[in-house]
């Protein structure tokens, strides 16, 4: 569980600096065609963005089961994993 906290923490900073980023820009602009482009986009997306983010029961036990893989040292390094590429293809 502790790398889905640490990249749900991750996430979150982004989008705090992602989101002032854009507030400050939004508020100093005087261009209406730009505001008023962007109030569509909003609109248009507000009923759509909660199905964006739900997982199913699989993907959910899939992520679980990948914490495990983690927590428990069953990962390869890159190094190791493009090793094991070249021998399959082989």
């Amino acid at each position: 569980m502790k790398f889905l906290s640490l990249q749900k923490l991750w996430v979150m900073e982004n989008l705090d600096v992602l989101r002032s980023r854009l507030v400050q820009k939004i508020f100093l602009t005087k261009n209406i065609d730009l505001l008023d482009a962007l109030d569509k986009i909003f609109s248009s997306t507000e009923n759509d963005s909660e199905l964006k983010f739900k997982l199913s029961e699989t993907q959910k036990e899939m992520l679980l089961m990948a914490e495990d893989d983690i927590k428990y040292g069953r990962t390869l390094t890159d190094e190791e994993l493009r090793k094991l590429d070249e021998e399959w293809m082989q």
